[in-house]
């Protein structure tokens, strides 16, 4: 590591983001939209903002993440908004708390724009550099970086987005190359760098499925899986709001020959023929893992979905593999519609050094080293919108580092954020986290629908919601409360025309009379119901109404689920003091005293949630806190 003292600055910051992917724009922009000169080092100017594997935002969970990043102020949905050549609600037969909005996205348009964004952003400069080391101040604090070819730059606050590129290796069958993915060098050095700081280090892997060429693939013997002609959107920003030609996906399905062909070959992957042992992401298995693991299936979905409107290259969702190359295309082969496909691009899998997060507090600055902060994959997360979400509150809490002001940590019965980033610092995860709905206790009332409700007003004490956005936000909040009341307050009659018709078309029961807010907590009837009858405000957007709708339909559940968080917060969130010696607390397991004093948890709840930390251990914990509190009290009293 440097020395504070030999290092002569080329030029001087208050916050440095390294690495320009996901999490490392939102960071970035946040710093800067903040007021805080930034600078953004990536290893490639041309690679701002990839999407190296499937160019797609939202799914599952994911789309409530990335709801709520725009909600703080974030970027990842309005791009979404922008380039997206696909759009698809997922689970909407399901109630709102598991709805999710699927994007596929252009990536060379996301991109562009993106680079253009963090470009002619204020107050922040961006530039080409490998970071090699970080230089320390005397007190062991973060003073600014190095890069490969000497370059100094001084900072209070440095984040760590580097994605997989740290010691990054790709493998297509048993071969390898350093490389962060393919084509693309290895950011190298900064692992020595951390390890001698202390920081515990491990590896990961991920993989990508090979591209074909568009213009090769029968579309003629797949199912097409076109976008909802009713678009939905991400941001909550109106003014990104831009309906687009949509491009159909397709829906083709492994065959008994592509099983047989894997089974005959797995020796030649990298994991099932040793050489490698890092661990892959659960909820994304290769294709050669779905085999092996459900040998009962005699078939597999794979999904044909288009990267780009004038890319040629279409990403076999579901179909990555560690095969070698030169077996690829045969097994690509294999899948109907692919019989005569041109492949542009092989699959293959990248292992990368990351950072287990528990060596992170919830704010996402590291305990080692003062004013270092770490987003991303880097922290053992897997997805673009679990990166940008982790990169916001980095960039956030970066720039309040710098200010003197306390950090903003995010409860997670406040947000899929929150959850994921308790996660993260209280569990040890060995294998790629990605964001699920089971994951919340909270999912209820965690929805899309609400994210600016829950988030908006953070963001605007932050400093990141203009004017405008607080104006518009106020205004549909303002609406649906004044649509609740009048549903709640205006009555329909059995015997007049209106309720006749509602009695006869929809086979509700009206007795004498009932409100329109009563008729919406029935099964089967929703607002569009009252539409249809002329009972509805034709003056509210969409969100409004189905704001309104949920709010209506779902209130004993929402109260029953609200009264559960208000009577566990007062113990959730009672803190622990940073300094308390877990080892002389002898009323602990000895497993609960090393867990705690490795992870050092900032709250009653993070401790609850730590591996091998036992309701027993929460208990005496507990009770220690009351009994130095007492001590305290006597204490003071003489």
């Amino acid at each position: 590591m440097s020395s504070v003292t030999t290092a002569t600055f080329q030029d001087s910051f208050d916050v440095i983001v390294v690495g320009a992917g996901h999490a490392g724009c939102e960071a970035a922009l946040a710093s800067a939209r903040l007021g805080c000169k930034t600078l953004l080092l990536t290893l490639n100017l041309d690679r701002i903002a990839w999407q190296p594997c499937n160019p797609a935002v939202g799914g599952p969970a994911k789309s409530q993440l990335t709801h709520e990043v725009d909600a703080l102020g974030g970027e990842i949905g309005k791009m979404a908004d922008r380039t997206y050549l696909q759009k698809r609600i997922l689970n909407a037969s399901r109630g709102p708390a598991v709805w999710a909005l699927r994007a596929q996205t252009d990536k060379r348009e996301y991109a562009t724009i993106m680079k253009g964004i963090v470009e002619n952003q204020p107050n922040l400069s961006v530039r080409e550099g490998m970071v090699t080391d970080l230089i320390l101040g005397p007190n062991e604090e973060v003073r600014g970086v190095e890069t490969y070819f000497g370059a100094t730059f001084e900072a209070k606050s440095v984040v760590l987005t580097t994605g997989t590129f740290l010691g990054g290796k790709i493998w297509v069958g048993g071969k390898s190359m350093a490389a962060g993915r393919a084509g693309e060098f290895a950011a190298i050095g900064l692992t020595d760098t951390l390890n001698r700081l202390g920081f515990e280090t491990d590896r990961l892997k991920t993989g990508t499925p090979a591209r074909v060429d568009r213009r090769t693939v029968d579309y003629s013997v797949m199912e097409a899986q076109p976008g909802d002609e009713d678009v939905r959107w991400f941001s909550f920003d109106p003014s990104v709001w831009v309906e687009r030609e949509q491009m159909s996906c397709h829906l083709t399905r492994t065959t008994p020959e592509t099983h047989k062909m894997i089974r005959d070959n797995l020796h030649l992957t990298p994991i099932y023929g040793g050489f490698v042992d890092a661990k892959g992401p659960r909820y994304c298995p290769s294709i050669e893992d779905k085999i092996v693991r459900f040998a009962d299936k005699e078939s597999h979905q794979i999904f044909i979905e288009p990267e780009g409107r004038d890319i040629p290259e279409l990403y076999i969702q579901g179909f990555s593999t560690g095969l070698p190359e030169n077996l690829q295309l045969a097994l690509l082969r294999t899948l109907p519609g692919l019989e005569n496909c041109t492949m542009l691009r092989p699959a293959y899998a990248v292992e990368y050094d990351y950072l287990p997060a528990t060596q992170c507090f919830p704010s996402m600055m590291t305990k080692k080293v003062e004013g270092l902060f770490c987003a991303g994959q880097i922290n053992g997360t897997t997805g673009y919108e679990e990166a940008a979400g982790q990169g916001l509150v980095a960039g956030i809490n970066a720039v309040r580092l710098v200010r003197g002001q306390e950090p903003i940590i995010f409860p997670r019965e406040q947000s899929y954020l929150g959850t994921l980033l308790d996660d993260l610092c209280t569990k040890e995860l060995r294998e790629p986290y990605r964001m699920l709905t089971s994951r919340s206790e909270y999912r209820l009332l965690l929805r899309s629908d609400n994210a600016d409700q829950r988030l908006t007003p953070v963001g605007r004490e932050i400093g990141l919601i203009d004017d405008d956005r607080w104006a518009a936000f106020q205004q549909k909040q303002a609406n649906i409360t004044a649509e609740k009341e009048r549903l709640h307050s205006t009555r329909i009659k059995a015997h007049e025309p209106v309720g006749k018709r509602i009695i006869a078309e929809t086979e509700q029961n009206i007795k004498d009379a009932i409100t329109l807010g009563e008729l919406l907590r029935r099964p089967r009837f929703h607002y569009t119901d009252l539409e249809t009858f002329e009972l509805g405000n034709p003056e509210l957007e969409r969100a409004e109404k189905e704001g309104a709708e949920i709010d209506i339909k779902y209130s004993g559940y929402l109260q029953r689920q609200q009264r559960q968080i208000d009577a566990t917060a007062k113990q959730e969130h009672r803190k622990l003091p940073g300094d308390m010696d877990y080892m002389a607390i002898e009323t602990l397991s000895m497993e609960s005293r090393e867990k705690l004093t490795k992870v050092r948890p900032l709250t009653i709840g993070q401790a609850s949630r730590i591996g091998g930390v036992n309701p027993a251990d929460v208990n005496a914990l507990l009770v220690h806190l009351e009994v130095q509190a007492a001590k305290e009290r006597d204490a003071a009293a003489v």
